[in-house]
């Protein structure tokens, strides 16, 4: 079983900010496999699907950004979820926006969600999808986090949420990360 996190914020409010890229990707592939998103006991909407027989689980933490880990510690728990069948998709404001990196291992390198991760499943040896939103022109970082894309940065990041998703399909078809990351990098 493989579990694919989108790190984001829940809400309306929330909805197409640079901070919720995880959960465009997410929500991308949940379209393209027809699985739909249910809130869960754990604090998040989970949706699953199969490929080549393996049931994958598409989770959106409801906990806000910073309390991530919260959700995705208990859940990796309860299904059984092996840290090397875990993806994390976050956004990336150290990288020009749209770029995409993959990582098996590494810090939270100042992402909230993502040290929250890392506090509540104990390592930082996890694969992780990043996508990259740019730094702020004159905002503050949190501002910037949770501003929405303009209307051009919007038609830009679209191509980096397909890609990101092309990867993960790519990794649950059967390729290790490792692979896959050769690939997408």
């Amino acid at each position: 079983m493989k579990m694919i996190v989108g790190l984001g914020n829940p809400g309306k409010k929330y909805e197409n900010t640079k901070h919720n890229v995880g959960f465009m990707v997410v929500d991308r592939l949940a379209s393209e496999h027809g699985a739909v998103f249910k809130k869960n006991t754990f604090e998040a909407e989970v949706a699953d699907y199969f490929e080549n027989g393996e049931k994958i689980l598409l989770v959106k933490p409801l906990t806000f950004m910073n309390e991530s880990g919260r959700a995705v510690g208990p859940l990796m728990t309860y299904f059984g979820v092996d840290l090397a069948e875990l993806v994390v998709i976050a956004d990336d404001l150290d990288m020009e926006l749209a770029k995409l990196r993959l990582r098996q291992k590494g810090s939270a390198g100042g992402h909230n969600g993502l040290k929250s991760i890392i506090a509540h499943i104990g390592t930082q040896e996890f694969n992780r999808i990043k996508l990259g939103i740019g730094r702020p022109n004159g905002k503050t970082v949190v501002n910037h986090v949770l501003s929405t894309f303009s209307k051009e940065d919007m038609e830009v990041i679209a191509t980096s949420v397909a890609r990101a998703a092309d990867a993960v399909d790519d990794f649950v078809s059967g390729n290790d990360f490792l692979k896959t990351m050769n690939r997408f990098n």
